[in-house]
């Protein structure tokens, strides 16, 4: 279970992908949230950033991750999820690095707190249904390369232009190397060279 949250640090998070966005909006309710609760925040704020970046990508969420890992901040608090990542997957994959660490998670809008016992249940819906998409995707994938090899066709995501597409999504929404080649079923290396190709 994450420290409480009492007498701490908190790191608020805020993105807007466009200049027509006002992080304000956001701001405003996260402090008021946060001064309720006599708690110190520190903001984190990536203005003009899209969520299908990945963490390296943005720099606010960078620097609030290496700040979390560090312990510099009790918990994580966001206006909306979809704010801090665009997949659900990115989010419990974030979410489980929070855990590892012994910080919280809280979102105002979904009303997710992972310090309460309706925020971790919530959370453990999160993780099944992203590892459910996880594995039909995987099932997708692996159904097309057996067809592929049925036709006589060398399979995998070189010759596969859905594929390639697919895995350049991943990718974006800030999947590693290593569970990108653990879904699409190649080597580390060969995803690697994959994303450095130029597209077409």
């Amino acid at each position: 279970m994450p420290p409480s949250t009492n007498h701490k640090t908190i790191g608020i998070y805020v993105r807007v992908s466009t200049n027509r966005q006002d992080v304000d909006v956001q701001l405003l309710e996260l402090r008021r949230y946060c001064q309720a609760r006599g708690w110190e925040a520190l903001e984190y704020v990536d203005d003009g950033f899209s969520g299908a970046l990945s963490e390296d990508q943005r720099p606010a969420l960078k620097n609030l991750m290496a700040d979390a890992r560090l312990l510099k901040i009790a918990a994580v608090v966001v206006w909306d999820y979809s704010r801090f990542a665009r997949s659900l997957r990115q989010l419990v994959d974030a979410m489980d690095s929070f855990r590892a660490w012994g910080v919280a998670f809280i979102s105002l809008r979904e009303g997710i707190d992972t310090e309460t016992a309706n925020g971790r249940l919530i959370f453990g819906i999160f993780a099944s249904l992203a590892e459910f998409e996880r594995e039909l995707t995987r099932e997708r994938i692996l159904l097309g390369l057996k067809r592929a090899r049925a036709r006589g066709r060398v399979p995998g995501p070189k010759r596969n232009p859905v594929v390639l597409q697919r895995l350049a999504q991943e990718a974006a929404g800030g999947r590693s190397l290593r569970q990108l080649a653990g879904v699409f079923g190649v080597s580390k290396d060969t995803v690697r060279a994959l994303l450095q190709r130029p597209t077409a």
